[in-house]
C-alpha cells in the first residue's frame, strides 16, 4: 500500500510539530491585538466561574466558548496573512474573503457572549 507521506513515525518530528504550534501562538499573541482583549475576557470568565462556583458542565460550556473565539481569531489571522501574502494589493475578492473571516470571529464570540449570559445572569439576578 502506497501512502502520501514517505517518511516513517518519528517522535522527534511529532515533538518538533509542538514547537511549531507554540511558535504560532507566540506570532499570534505578539502580533494581533484582538488576542489581548480575548485574553483578558477570559481572565474575567474564569475569575466570575470561580466566584459564582459555576458547576461542571457550565465550566465545559464556557470553555468551549473560549476556545471556539480564540480558534476562529488564529484561522481569521492565518487566513488574513495568506491573503496578505498572495494579494498585497487591494483585490476586491480578497477583502470578501477577508471580511467573511472576520464575520467568523464575530459570531464565535456573539456565541460566547451569549454562553456567558446563560451561565452567569441566573447567579447575578
Amino acid at each position: 500500500m502506497k501512502t502520501n507521506n514517505p517518511k516513517p513515525f518519528s517522535i522527534n518530528d511529532r515533538i518538533k510539530s509542538f514547537g511549531y504550534a507554540l511558535q504560532g501562538l507566540k506570532s499570534f499573541f505578539k502580533t494581533q491585538h484582538n488576542a489581548w482583549i480575548h485574553v483578558a475576557a477570559t481572565v474575567v470568565v474564569i475569575v466570575a466561574g470561580f466566584v459564582f462556583k459555576v458547576s461542571s458542565m457550565e465550566w465545559i460550556a464556557l470553555s468551549f466558548a473560549i476556545a471556539l473565539v480564540f480558534i476562529s481569531e488564529l484561522f481569521n489571522t492565518a487566513i488574513e496573512f495568506l491573503c496578505d501574502k498572495v494579494s498585497p494589493e487591494l483585490d476586491p475578492k480578497i477583502k470578501l474573503v477577508k471580511d467573511i473571516s472576520a464575520a467568523a470571529v464575530l459570531i464565535a464570540a456573539i456565541v460566547a457572549v451569549v454562553v456567558g449570559a446563560i451561565v452567569f445572569v441566573p447567579k447575578v439576578f
